[in-house]
């Protein structure tokens, strides 16, 4: 991302480097009206203007949560994308269609919607995961069967391969 920043009499522009990024993971419980609360690391993050909030929509039997304007990225990219396929339609009408905004109240907590809920599996127990760009929001069984296969997939040499040109 870039920034205009004035140095003297002459603007120049200079390359803003994000350091705050969603990280780590947070378990949670989700109340009987389906609000979460929102972790401390988490809630400057996502202020955008006088009401913080994220857009969620579903995915991989979790929910995924953006700022809003790293959401509106997303829908520029997708808006800007020359694939028109089926499946690039119908990613399109289930992930875009099937958004929603979650503002935070008074109490850092979000509303997740019952159709939400419902796909991601929510009963009590949840894990709010951090993405880098955005969070997650798993069902505390489907995050341990995500780890769970996680720890298989490595144990194939391609994966490992993947890995090790992150240099980790």
């Amino acid at each position: 991302m870039e920034k205009s920043i004035l140095m003297g009499a002459k603007w120049i522009k200079v390359e803003v480097i994000r350091t705050k990024m969603f990280r780590g993971s947070s378990f949670h419980t989700i109340d009987a009206k389906g609000r979460i609360i929102i972790p401390s690391r988490f809630r400057e993050l996502i202020r955008d203007g006088d009401r913080p909030g994220v857009m969620a929509s579903k995915m991989d039997q979790g929910l995924v949560a953006y700022p809003f304007t790293e959401w509106r990225k997303i829908e520029e990219k997708i808006l800007a994308m020359a694939e028109k396929s089926d499946t690039m339609r119908r990613f399109r009408r289930v992930f875009i269609g099937g958004a929603f905004e979650c503002f935070c109240d008074k109490q850092d907590r979000v509303l997740i919607p019952p159709t939400l809920r419902e796909y991601a599996q929510f009963d009590k127990e949840i894990v709010l995961v951090g993405v880098l760009d955005h969070f997650e929001i798993w069902a505390k069984e489907n995050w341990e069967r995500e780890n769970t296969v996680l720890e298989q997939d490595i144990q194939r040499e391609d994966v490992r391969n993947e890995i090790a040109r992150l240099g980790l």
